[in-house]
């Protein structure tokens, strides 16, 4: 028991080391960490403890172990949230209601706060997508949806809702392969969608957040209208099962 307790403190003595590298701005994003060896020579630990903590900062997204190279710091969190998210959802902790409800919060405060931070070059790059939205076919619709809602999210210029939104949509597309194609080939749902993403970008435009609200409002609608469907027929299959 103590050899574990050991264990454990001289893994974490490794991560905290290198958090205290960060802190004080002797490694930064794109910075190689010392070496396997090194670290264990300083710290007075074992190399697989040092082995343990780099790969648990691997996994977390911190840093990037490339064969031969060496291990870089990276701050890639987007992966780790679209595991942990995903394993949150297979344990039944989330489900698609609680998705949808975390996206709509996170794309409202994402478009008002790029109606106050997006740039003219920002807007054109939008104003292009809904031109090709209004006539390009189903499959590039899809495409084309993911690249304006995610616009949308760099324009708000804050790096935390990116990256969440970034991992529930990537969530959504795993758990629901053709949700997203499906309400975009449906003709009816297809224009509502159109009308609320053309409101959208208006809202930047014109610098209108009453507008803004109108239009995720009117998104989600569709959205959550076709999650409770595909919910409601989940819940028949099973209960023929």
């Amino acid at each position: 028991m103590g050899d574990l307790n050991s264990h454990e403190k001289s893994y974490t003595k490794v991560i905290n080391y290198i958090k205290g590298l960060i802190r004080e701005e002797k490694l930064l994003i794109g910075g190689k960490l010392p070496a396997e060896r090194e670290l264990s020579e300083i710290l007075g630990v074992s190399r697989n403890s040092v082995r343990e903590a780099i790969r648990t900062l691997d996994i977390m997204g911190v840093i990037s172990s490339q064969h031969g190279a060496g291990n870089f710091l990276i701050g890639n969190f987007e992966n780790n949230l679209i595991e942990s998210l995903s394993m949150m959802f297979l344990l039944n902790q989330i489900d698609y209601k609680q998705i949808s409800q975390l996206r709509r919060a996170l794309e409202m405060e994402a478009l008002m706060l790029a109606i106050d931070n997006i740039t003219e070059e920002e807007i054109q790059v939008l104003r292009k997508i809904i031109s090709q939205l209004e006539k390009e076919t189903e499959a590039n619709n899809v495409v084309l949806d993911k690249q304006m809602h995610y616009n949308i999210a760099l324009a708000s210029k804050n790096t935390l809702i990116i990256n969440i939104l970034q991992a529930l949509s990537e969530v959504l597309d795993k758990f629901i392969v053709d949700l997203r194609r499906e309400i975009l080939s449906q003709q009816d749902t297809r224009q509502v969608l159109m009308e609320a993403h053309t409101g959208m970008v208006e809202s930047l435009i014109l610098r209108d957040k009453t507008l803004a609200y109108e239009s995720i409002n009117k998104h989600f609608g569709v959205i959550d209208l076709k999650l409770s469907q595909g919910s409601e027929e989940q819940e028949k299959m099973n209960a023929l099962n």
